[in-house]
């Protein structure tokens, strides 16, 4: 069994946005790992493994439009099936 079942990526499209924050507040405030959080001011490309994916969207809901949402159960995945 895996520690964080969920692979969740998005792309925040916004105004200001800095990676540095984004990643920072992501890491304190939702328990995971693998978290990656690049792009720019106006684009952040972000990829997390997580448990609760839907707290990642909704802090990244806040920041601007989400888009290109995926996330995928890698438990079934490494069960041969769909994630």
């Amino acid at each position: 069994m895996l520690e964080y079942r969920y692979d969740t990526q998005l792309l925040i499209e916004g105004e200001h946005l800095s990676e540095d924050d984004i990643h920072d507040y992501i890491a304190e405030n939702i328990p995971g790992d693998c978290l990656l959080a690049v792009g720019d001011e106006d684009l952040i490309k972000i990829h997390y493994h997580t448990n609760i994916p839907w707290k990642v969207l909704e802090y990244c809901a806040s920041l601007g439009e989400i888009f290109d949402i995926v996330v995928e159960d890698m438990e079934r995945q490494a069960n041969g099936l769909h994630g």
